[in-house]
Formats: C-alpha cells, sequence, structure tokens
C-alpha cells in the first residue's frame, strides 16, 4: 500500500516585504507575488499570526483542549522565534493549509522561475510524519 501525502509551501520573505505582506498586502512591491497567488488560487498567512491566532483561540476556548498551547505560546515569546517567524509565510491553496503534491509542484516552480529578491527562501513540506518534527509532550 503507498501512502499518500499532502504537501505545503512555504516562503520566507525579506522582512521590508514581510512587513508589507503583513500590513499592506496590495501593495505594489509584491504585485509579482500576488499575480502568482491569484493564478493558483492561493493566499499567504504569516506564521507569526498564524500561532498568536492559535493561542488567541485556545485562550478563548480553554487551553486544555490545544494541546501545542503551551510551545506555541513560548515561541511568540521569544523574540528571536517571533523574528523568524514574522517572516515566514505558508501557501493555502484552494483555501486549504496541504494540497496534492502537484499543484505544491507547480505552486513552488513558479514561485522559483519569479528570481524575486523579496523572496529569501521556498521550501516544500510533506505530511508524512517520518520528516516532520513530532510536537512536543505536555
Amino acid at each position: 500500500m503507498t501512502e499518500s501525502w499532502q504537501y505545503q509551501i512555504r516562503i520566507r520573505l525579506a522582512p521590508d516585504h514581510a512587513v508589507l505582506a503583513r500590513r499592506d498586502p496590495s501593495n505594489e512591491k509584491l504585485a509579482a507575488i500576488n499575480a502568482l497567488l491569484i493564478r493558483h488560487d492561493a493566499l499567504m498567512k504569516c506564521q507569526y499570526d498564524a500561532f498568536a491566532d492559535y493561542v488567541a483561540q485556545a485562550e478563548r476556548d480553554g487551553i486544555e483542549r490545544y494541546p501545542l498551547y503551551r510551545w506555541t505560546r513560548e515561541t511568540i515569546e521569544n523574540p528571536a522565534k517571533k523574528a523568524k517567524y514574522l517572516e515566514a509565510f505558508t501557501l493555502y491553496v484552494n483555501g486549504d493549509e496541504v494540497y496534492d503534491k502537484a499543484l505544491a509542484d507547480a505552486l513552488e516552480a513558479d514561485l522559483r522561475s519569479l528570481g524575486s529578491d523579496a523572496i529569501l527562501d521556498i521550501r516544500k513540506f510533506d505530511t508524512n510524519p517520518a520528516h516532520n518534527p513530532q510536537p512536543p509532550s505536555g
């Protein structure tokens, strides 16, 4: 039996572009990236913002229902990690956080072909647990 993994593309933006992506996503300096995202029915979400949203939701609903609450809160409160995650963006395709390999491959290829100095790094991740760190315990 062959496993069928899902994939996700994450990018790291240059600091000035990361600020724009969070505060003024339609800024002209992001036009090439935005056009590419539209072609792929994709959206960018800052990983710091996603972590902060998770913490806020956990605090509203009760942290006992959110196993990664403590780790996530410590991460966003750590200045070095905060700086890192403010520049990191997860790409959602068709509203999904993970998607088929063909979609991820096409998105990754088009991002690489942009040759944009705004994008410092492009990474593709899969859902195979053997390739991903396990959540912290407790």
